[in-house]
């Protein structure tokens, strides 16, 4: 199969996929959705949707009245797997103002509200030089600003990047420090300059943090009533009462912070941290373990 091949028929796929996504979660669709999305002519748009009312034929009917292909209530998926957390992480980037709703495929956009945070600036710049540092393997002189009380003014050090991370509010870079000798967090907005590149002087899998996972083990907070513990079972999918997350040990601090898991047994609210960690013991030695 040509490589021109291949793109045509991935095309064809891709807006077949787009039918059957609008379908599903917008209710329905017409032919000037695929030309606005995919940019192509009307005659291609309606063989589109002949192609999909062939594979699917139970899936859409015309509604000569309102002029649009509307979903059955016989309607089943039959080329994707409908995800909930895709769908709402776009609703919430076009809501942040990150992406634009014609970066979606979602066509008719419920309200909806984010909670305001305060954004973290990234330089572009300065990601795209830890980018080059990371593929080739390299090491980068920074200046940074840290909020450790023995260095309260920015100074140069030099870093071997391997990995970003996110704690769900802000982006760090994971790297060696030659100023400590030692793997660390670098929060990326705390970094003020770049300098120029070296060698890495350290191979990347010498981050044990980072390259071990640990298991945390979720329960409802024992606290709650019988029917709450129950709600919280289902609030998180939960089997046999309970939840693992597989987490970088890395990053098992940022963890235990955004859910609260440090409080959560301290907490005279329960309903405040209404999941708590079964396997402690484990857990809070692994916490120990971290170097920051």
């Amino acid at each position: 199969m040509t490589e021109s091949v291949r793109r045509m028929r991935w095309s064809v796929e891709n807006r077949l996929e787009f039918i059957e996504f609008r379908l599903y979660w917008d209710g329905w669709m017409n032919r000037s959705h695929i030309v606005d999305q995919f940019g192509v002519s009307v005659p291609q748009a309606s063989a589109d949707l002949a192609r999909y009312q062939e594979l699917a034929p139970d899936n859409l009917e015309y509604d000569p009245k309102a002029k649009r292909f509307r979903a059955t209530e016989r309607f089943v998926p039959r080329l994707l797997k409908p995800n909930a957390e895709r769908y709402l992480a776009q609703l919430k980037a076009v809501a942040d103002d990150v992406i634009a709703p014609l970066d979606t495929w979602i066509g008719d956009f419920p309200e909806a509200g984010v909670t305001p945070v305060p954004a973290r600036r990234v330089d572009p710049i300065l990601l795209q030089k830890f980018l080059t540092a990371i593929r080739g393997q390299r090491s980068i002189s920074i200046q940074y600003q840290s909020m450790n009380d023995s260095r309260p003014e920015p100074m140069w050090r030099e870093i071997t990047p391997h990995a970003f991370g996110s704690d769900g509010l802000r982006w760090h870079i994971r790297a060696y420090c030659h100023l400590e000798s030692k793997f660390k967090d670098f929060i990326i907005s705390r970094c003020l300059q770049v300098g120029n590149m070296g060698p890495a002087r350290i191979e990347a899998n010498k981050d044990s943090g980072w390259f071990t996972y640990f298991n945390v083990v979720l329960i409802p907070n024992p606290k709650l009533a019988p029917a709450q513990q129950r709600t919280i079972e289902l609030d998180f999918g939960m089997t046999e009462g309970k939840t693992e997350i597989r987490v970088r040990q890395a990053l098992l601090y940022y963890l235990d912070k955004r859910l609260r898991l440090d409080v959560a047994e301290k907490q005279d609210r329960p309903k405040e941290t209404p999941i708590v960690v079964a396997n402690r013991k484990d857990y809070d030695k692994a916490l120990k373990t971290i170097i920051y």
